[in-house]
């Protein structure tokens, strides 16, 4: 109790001690000006967070993949983000997992005593066979979860890298996992629900750390995520959108493009800009590691190799 007491996210915020007395618009007025507060707290992670991000890109370069472990809020932040990954950066669905204290039930259904279960916290770890080309990160808004602490410390016997995202200084898991990411967002509108500011802290940060790795895999161009997968309406209309953008061209050449094309967007986008068929396109891709721009850039070379060779003969 005392351990619990000292942590930053359990103590009284004195800016809303006496939200029970204000009117509607100052409730709102009050939370809000507690959430401006969290993207600070996240920027002053900044340079932790890339840290993480080129050590995650290189173990999934090779082969690892990554484990969101939680529970609660936490567990249910992991989950989603991991889900995100398959339609919107064309992921294996093994490559992001996300791990939740209580299995899929507890997504909808809160199982508060299950955060303390060293026992499932190790299994879950053995479960997913978690090696040495892995990583796992443990999320945690006090940094003590049993159940989070257990997996990374199973993690770590298994040789993974281990990263511990926390909202309290001096957390557990800041000590004991490999990485540390630790937003500290203060004490909450309503003490101790970390669901609020300390669960959008979280939510931020996984944020970027998937967005920036895929960047990283070269699963976008631009700002476009040109590795999704259109397996339905929406994202086939998105996919076609995201060709225009990419090209100049008129919306029923672009799908006539992507459809040619496979369905995959990187060899659409090369195909109109260099005027190459899938074939060349793909290698183009290969060679530049998936990345559509540093294929484009290998083209635009060999066009300029090709025309010195001509001047030459």
């Amino acid at each position: 109790m005392q351990q619990l007491g000292n942590l930053s996210t359990e103590q009284i915020n004195k800016r809303t001690r006496k939200i029970d007395l204000c009117n509607t618009i100052d409730i709102l007025k009050r939370i809000n000006d507690e959430d401006k507060k969290v993207s600070y707290a996240v920027r002053k992670e900044i340079h932790n967070i890339a840290t993480v991000v080129d050590m995650i890109t290189d173990r999934l370069k090779e082969g690892g993949r990554l484990f969101y472990v939680g529970a609660g809020t936490s567990g249910r932040l992991g989950v989603l983000d991991a889900s995100e990954c398959p339609p919107t950066f064309g992921t294996a669905h093994d490559m992001v997992q996300g791990i939740m204290a209580g299995g899929t039930e507890a997504m909808y259904k809160a199982f508060e005593g299950i955060e303390d279960n060293e026992r499932l916290g190790r299994a879950c770890i053995l479960e997913k066979n978690v090696n040495g080309r892995d990583v796992v990160v443990g999320i945690t808004a006090s940094g003590r979860t049993p159940f989070v602490m257990s997996a990374i410390r199973e993690a770590k016997k298994a040789g993974a890298i281990t990263i511990g995202i926390s909202n309290c200084t001096n957390s557990r898991i800041r000590k004991e996992a490999d990485y540390a990411v630790t937003p500290l967002v203060g004490p909450e509108v309503i003490m101790g629900s970390t669901r609020m500011k300390s669960g959008t802290s979280q939510k931020l940060v996984l944020n970027m750390i998937s967005t920036a790795v895929m960047i990283k895999l070269g699963k976008v161009y631009m700002n476009l995520m040109v590795d999704l997968k259109p397996t339905n309406e929406k994202l086939m209309n998105r996919a076609i959108r995201i060709i225009m953008h990419a090209t100049g061209i008129e919306y029923g050449k672009a799908e006539e493009v992507l459809k040619t094309s496979k369905l995959n967007l990187k060899a659409a986008i090369i195909i109109i800009k260099t005027g190459v068929n899938l074939e060349f396109a793909e290698r183009l891709l290969e060679q530049a590691d998936g990345f559509v721009s540093k294929a484009l850039e290998i083209f635009s070379q060999k066009q300029i190799m090709d025309r010195r060779n001509q001047k030459t003969l």
